[in-house]
């Protein structure tokens, strides 16, 4: 059985040894930045760890499963010019670092590279593949429409809001092991017990993203403190306090997200004040804890010995204190 670390030397070796069948250096370079900025590799590596659940053998599993991140990655260089977002990992984002324009060109290639890493899988599971990867990935484009949504909505329900990162997040994830589960060998139904185990990893991975973007170190991080809020993006914590909220806090903090009239380090420290006063931080850690109970659930009904299963319970307690 291979572990975390060990798989994640793996997809980084397969990250740096793509070739890219391409004239243009210019076009590929920001491709090259963005992947060398490091991660956790969550997705390929989950999925080579459901792979490995069924089979001793990946390594047919390794180039497919990189298309996995590299699609992953294209989306953060998109989300991160709709978002205006400066700082990736603690690195200048692609379209600070080039230009707006460079960063969708080499964002769109992003795609078609990673349709390239999918065409190496088995040829007897291409189709499944390629059909559970194109559903999650027109699932991950309707989930950022929600988000862009949402930021003009002057109400979002928290229902409205998990399915929003069910969306934009979690089914990505769900797809990564499922796909990992299929190259493993996976009959149908333990296929989509790990579609279930990472889909609610997935939701607990990004409520713990939004707690982070908060009460998260920076240098641990990433990523700007309060970056959501001053970009006025509504958050688990910001729809959890506008649910449990006075009308006058309710008031405060719609005023603080719409408001140009404050300084960014002014507007967090006010918004951060307000989740203070409704113990928005303790409540969302709780509904993170939910999810990741729900994915071990799930994870335990899955038909393989408990000993094969040990490396993914790690990484499902592991995850509350994850950096991204």
């Amino acid at each position: 059985m291979y572990n975390q670390s060990g798989l994640k030397k793996i997809v980084n070796t397969a990250l740096v040894n793509l070739t890219y069948n391409t004239e243009s250096d210019r076009l590929i370079d920001p491709v090259k930045y963005v992947l060398s900025m490091g991660g956790k590799r969550l997705r390929p590596v989950l999925a080579l760890m459901a792979c490995n659940l069924f089979s001793d053998k990946i390594d047919d599993a390794v180039l497919p499963v990189t298309g996995l991140e590299i699609f992953h990655n294209f989306t953060l260089i998109h989300d991160d010019i709709m978002d205006k977002a400066q700082v990736r990992r603690g690195f200048p984002t692609v379209h600070t670092k080039w230009n707006v324009n460079q960063a969708i060109l080499s964002g769109d290639v992003m795609a078609f590279i990673a349709n390239e890493c999918f065409l190496q899988s088995p040829a007897h599971l291409l189709a499944k593949v390629l059909r559970v990867f194109n559903k999650a990935a027109i699932e991950v484009c309707a989930g950022q429409q929600l988000d862009m949504d949402f930021e003009k909505a002057t109400i979002v329900s928290q229902d409205e809001y998990i399915r929003m990162i069910e969306l934009k997040t979690a089914v990505l994830i769900a797809a990564s092991a499922k796909i990992g589960a299929i190259c493993g060998g996976a009959d149908d139904r333990n296929a989509e017990l790990l579609y279930e185990f990472g889909r609610n990893l997935g939701l607990a991975f990004q409520i713990q993203d939004d707690i982070l973007d908060v009460y998260g170190d920076m240098k641990v991080f990433g990523k700007t403190s309060g970056g959501d809020i001053i970009a006025g993006k509504k958050t688990f914590l910001y729809v959890r306090a506008s649910e449990a909220g006075s009308l006058d806090q309710r008031k405060k903090l719609q005023d603080l997200y719409v408001s140009d009239s404050f300084e960014p380090e002014e507007k967090v420290k006010m918004v951060t004040e307000i989740y203070d006063l409704l113990n928005i931080k303790f409540i969302s850690e709780k509904v993170v804890a939910e999810y990741l109970r729900n994915a071990l659930g799930y994870l335990e009904k899955v038909n393989v010995a408990h000993e094969r299963k040990e490396e993914l319970v790690r990484m499902t307690d592991s995850l509350s204190g994850r950096d991204h």
